[in-house]
């Protein structure tokens, strides 16, 4: 199979690498790392690519920029791919308030060319846009909450596997980067509903790894993982600390996506996270780092939260997992955790 891989040292891209080479698959990386123009230093992710040239035997670089409409048209005009998947993109909340074009042009305008350059060339192939919980924008925050020493939850039965690909995504506070990753789903949605092509849309909750380059804007669990352990103090934004995230390990996420692969469903949409089992707040995350480091965490805390945020967000995996029933996560929290405290650099 040969596959095309956008965003290929992003930590869902690079971690899709490893795994299809390893399989023995032909995979063409698309990366420019805006992520250190985005997030400066720590953001960048050439030690990434440099870690991919050198341990995978069948994969190849081009530093091709997405929002290069000409350029996008002619890698598609002299390469075929079985399977693209879609992961580049301005990927944070709170950036995109201060680079709204750029982020509107990487994250729309980049996956229209895409799938316009797919369609055209090769609309047989399997599509796979990485795309975000961030479309609900604030809806999920309507659902009912009580709060608990540790953590906000859902305070009705019905609510108890978190949201589901019903709840709705207009009429709600986005962040910017919401609204052009809203924008780029519904494209995908489209070019799987009106022309037929095999597009699946993923809207991660929080996708995690000991491979993400983890920034104070994106990537909390390895940002905070790399504060604890060089002994720094962690920023808490708002809502006590109480706000919980599910977290998915790279790697289930790509299985996921391999299992769209193998028995698409053109134009689907699936949410994908860690499920009320990875679910912890900031403060429990912190905790279970306490135990692991055997030493505590510094923190400090600031009243006003993030705009739009999510104060209590676990998806709802059912859906997919009745389409795929094969599929299942195998990283727990406790084993997400303890591979990053390993291995992550502070």
């Amino acid at each position: 199979m040969k596959v095309l891989v956008t965003g290929s040292s992003g930590l869902i891209g690079s971690e899709a690498v490893r795994l299809l080479d390893r399989q023995g698959h032909a995979i063409t990386g698309v990366d420019n790392n805006l992520r250190r123009e985005f997030f400066g230093p720590g953001g960048d992710t050439t030690w990434v690519l440099e870690r991919l040239k050198r341990t995978c035997e069948r994969f190849h670089h081009e530093p091709l920029d997405i929002r290069d409409r000409e350029g996008v048209m002619a890698l598609f005009g002299r390469e075929r791919f079985d399977l693209i998947i879609h992961c580049a993109a301005q990927p944070s909340h709170d950036k995109a308030r201060e680079i709204p074009f750029i982020d509107f042009d990487v994250n729309a305008v980049g996956t229209l060319n895409l799938l316009e350059a797919t369609r055209q060339t090769q609309p047989e192939s399997v599509f796979i846009f990485m795309s975000t919980n961030k479309v609900y924008g604030d809806a999920p925050n309507e659902m009912p909450l009580q709060e608990t020493p540790t953590r906000w939850d859902y305070a009705r039965p019905e609510d108890f596997h978190g949201v589901s690909e019903s709840c709705r995504i207009d009429q709600t506070m986005h962040s910017l980067f919401g609204a052009s990753k809203t924008a780029a789903d519904v494209m995908a949605q489209e070019y799987g509903r009106y022309f037929g092509m095999n597009v699946g849309v993923f809207r991660g909750g929080c996708l995690t790894g000991e491979h993400h380059s983890g920034v104070a804007l994106h990537g909390f669990l390895s940002y905070l993982v790399k504060v604890a352990k060089a002994g720094e103090t962690y920023q808490i934004l708002g809502y006590k600390g109480k706000q919980v995230r599910d977290q998915i390990h790279s790697e289930d996420v790509i299985a996921a996506f391999l299992a769209f692969a193998e028995n698409p469903r053109p134009g689907e949409v699936y949410n994908l996270g860690g499920g009320r089992s990875n679910s912890a707040s900031i403060l429990e995350c912190i905790t279970r780092l306490e135990a692991l480091l055997d030493r505590s965490v510094a923190t400090t805390y600031i009243e006003n939260h993030r705009k739009g945020d999510h104060i209590c967000y676990i998806s709802d995996l059912r859906k997919f997992q009745n389409h795929f029933p094969k599929w299942q996560l195998n990283w727990s929290l406790d084993r997400i955790l303890s591979r990053m405290c390993e291995q992550v650099e502070p």
